[in-house]
């Protein structure tokens, strides 16, 4: 068994791995590792209403509505956080009502990314100040909607996926 590592960079990690597999013969793993860790954030208001963030995404080539998400930098910041501050920042919403309702990995076969999910729930709105490198647009609407985007295959984010309907689902 042996790992090489190919590629670095301030967020991710790859690496080729000769392994043994479980039924003893020889194999090979390309392993993305995550540097942060996922976090997603679901706002509803006392109304029903949410909030997806749209950007257009260079790794798919196209225009992705999500809820807002951001990393957490692993032991150097708390993922409640890091959640706090990535809704603020892209929809200058601030809460003060905060749940967490999902423990996740994005793509258990060639990354060991982890992730979580919080409901945000008693709002207050403010000002988005998002981060140079993102051109975002923040688009309010009814949770019920948002889910229907899921259902007709509008959204194919993974973490807006399993975060949507896992609020319709609690709330």
């Amino acid at each position: 068994n042996s790992v090489k590592k190919v590629y670095d960079n301030p967020w991710i990690e790859v690496t080729h791995r000769e392994v043994t597999t479980p039924t003893g013969t020889p194999g090979v793993y390309g392993l993305v590792h995550f540097k942060n860790l996922a976090i997603g954030i679901v706002p509803v208001d006392e109304q029903g209403n949410t909030w997806l963030v749209g950007q257009y995404r260079y790794t798919i080539g196209q225009y992705s509505w999500e809820i807002p998400e951001g990393g957490c930098l692993i032991g150097k910041e708390e993922p409640l956080e890091a959640a706090q501050r990535e809704l603020k920042e892209e929809t200058g919403i601030e809460a003060k009502q905060w749940e967490k309702i999902l423990d996740f990995h994005t793509s258990n076969s060639v990354t060991d990314e982890a992730g979580m999910i919080y409901l945000a729930q008693d709002l207050t709105m403010g000002t988005a100040d998002p981060e140079d490198t993102e051109e975002l647009r923040v688009k309010k609407l009814p949770l019920a909607e948002a889910v229907q985007m899921v259902l007709d295959g509008k959204i194919t984010d993974a973490m807006t996926v399993m975060a949507l309907l896992r609020v319709e689902r609690m709330l």
